[in-house]
């Protein structure tokens, strides 16, 4: 039977920040897409390329802070910094409406990610009961909470996007500036972050190279693995986009999207409660035989109800990989090493997203929506396959 887990004042504090922040995000995610095709008159490549632009920036200074927070021995700074930077920046398309300041405010808003991801998720491993003497840590309902935490605010935000879009219709600009209420919050919430005592050693002397010597054989392996399913594991902008083009509809391809992420949201923490019990690695593979078949649903779909089963899956998808990765490494790398560790995965898993969504975009544009869909759902299932066989 699973118990729920005691979660520390910290981690809450960290999941209000992420809270506030993905409600300002997520009312601009969903709707950017069509803001730049439909107002712009953007390319699907060119929405692909932004994409890819703004992950590959973020990837970068994942793993640059990740280790750099390890050096010092600081994680709180670079959420501080992080989480302002991007409150600030990405409501400037409401001020300037043009396609260069949608991917300025796109790349600027990612640096701030970028900067704090990797040290806030090893400040989260941190505050997390480890293993020892045969109990299991709870590493995987901590990151499930700040998951849940997370994605309520991408439930609430395209909520708010489309309750603005009833009252302003075509107001786009409009949602960019009202976003900033909800970053102001999260802004001021990071002020009482708190760095976790642990102890560590020589915090001067690490480096990617110490580091990768000292690195365990399966986080390599996961770590090649997973940066080749990030390869086709693509921007969800297309996924909005192609419920667009079966339901004919901004407002069911949005809706769609919310569902998705509240599905996300109440699955999460359980599903971490589920990992903590039976494995991190067992619950990440289910999760990639999901994705293999929400990919191939999407692609073989032509019926608008079925799209809701489709983002239903996804979201339990998303419950099953995204922080349970996180916390499947931090398990396997001690406190000393995480930031490297985590900032490693996301900055090459960032690389693989943007050659990934330029693809995409680029197939989606040759080929139509299906050719994409169908490789992403088969490359995921051969991915969870290689992860059962190398244990």
């Amino acid at each position: 039977m699973l118990k729920f887990q005691k979660i520390s004042r910290q981690v809450v504090i960290l999941g209000l920040i992420s809270f506030f922040t993905d409600f300002a995000s997520e009312m601009l995610y969903p709707i950017t897409p069509i803001f730049l095709t439909a107002a712009l008159g953007a390319s699907m490549s060119l929405v692909g390329l932004i994409e890819g632009i703004a992950e590959v920036t973020a990837g970068f200074l994942k793993g640059y802070f990740g280790a750099l927070s390890d050096k010092i021995g600081k994680r709180s700074v670079f959420v501080v910094v992080g989480y302002s930077l991007s409150g600030v920046i990405k409501s400037l398309p409401g001020i300037i409406v043009t396609i260069p300041s949608v991917i300025f405010a796109r790349v600027i808003d990612r640096v701030g990610k970028g900067i704090r991801t990797a040290p806030r998720d090893a400040l989260l491993a941190s505050y997390a009961d480890p293993a020892r003497d045969g109990a299991r840590g709870n590493t995987g309902a901590v990151f499930g909470f700040h998951r849940a935490m997370d994605t309520f605010g991408a439930v609430a935000g395209p909520l708010s996007a489309l309750l603005l879009l009833n009252f302003f219709p075509g107001k786009y600009s409009w949602i960019y500036l009202i976003a900033l209420i909800p970053s102001v919050f999260a802004i001021g919430f990071t002020f009482v972050v708190k760095d976790a005592k642990v102890k560590t050693k020589t915090s001067g002397k690490k480096s990617y190279a110490q580091f990768w010597k000292s690195s365990p054989r399966e986080y390599k392996i996961f770590l090649l693995l997973f940066t080749l399913f990030s390869l086709v594991n693509s921007s969800d902008v297309f996924l909005i986009l192609k419920s667009k083009q079966v339901a004919h509809s901004d407002i069911t391809a949005i809706l769609g999207y919310v569902f998705y992420n509240l599905i996300y949201a109440l699955s999460s923490y359980p599903i971490g409660l589920v990992a903590d019990k039976f494995g991190k690695r067992n619950v990440f593979i289910v999760g990639l035989l999901i994705f293999s078949f929400v990919y191939f649903g999407f692609a073989a779909n032509q019926n608008f109800h079925f799209i809701w089963i489709l983002f239903a899956f996804y979201g339990i998808y998303a419950a099953a990989t995204e922080g349970i990765s996180k916390a499947w490494v931090s398990d396997l790398v001690p406190d000393e090493f995480r930031g490297s560790a985590i900032g490693l995965l996301t900055m090459l898993s960032s690389f693989a997203i943007m050659f990934g969504s330029f693809l995409t975009g680029v197939l989606w544009d040759s080929f139509g929506a299906q050719v994409p869909f169908i490789v992403s759902s088969v490359v995921s299932l051969v991915v969870a396959i290689l992860l059962f066989v190398f244990k």
